[in-house]
């Protein structure tokens, strides 16, 4: 499991298998199975770009698609994700 100071926008990540995204009005809660943790990605860009990681050769270039103003906000966002094992590196 990465941690939030580890998590390193140069890598290639991936939703992790074990894994499912919910659709919800605000977005999407994601649950783990593996360790049954919960969490909500509130906003509905966040859930496509957690969802197409994997089509990416690294995080930096995943985020190209996401405003400039944005990337800051959904680096953070990634790399909690990254903490709490919802993403992992491929």
């Amino acid at each position: 499991m990465t941690t939030a100071a580890e998590f390193d926008t140069s890598q290639g990540y991936r939703l992790n298998p074990q894994v499912a995204l919910r659709p919800e009005p605000f977005g999407a809660l994601a649950y783990h199975f593996g360790n049954r943790k919960l969490s909500f990605l509130k906003v509905p860009e966040l859930v496509d770009l957690v969802r197409g990681l994997g089509d990416h050769a690294t995080v930096e270039d995943a985020l190209l698609a996401v405003p400039e103003a944005r990337r800051a906000s959904f680096r953070r966002a990634l790399a909690s994700l990254a903490a709490t094992d919802m993403i992992h590196p491929r």
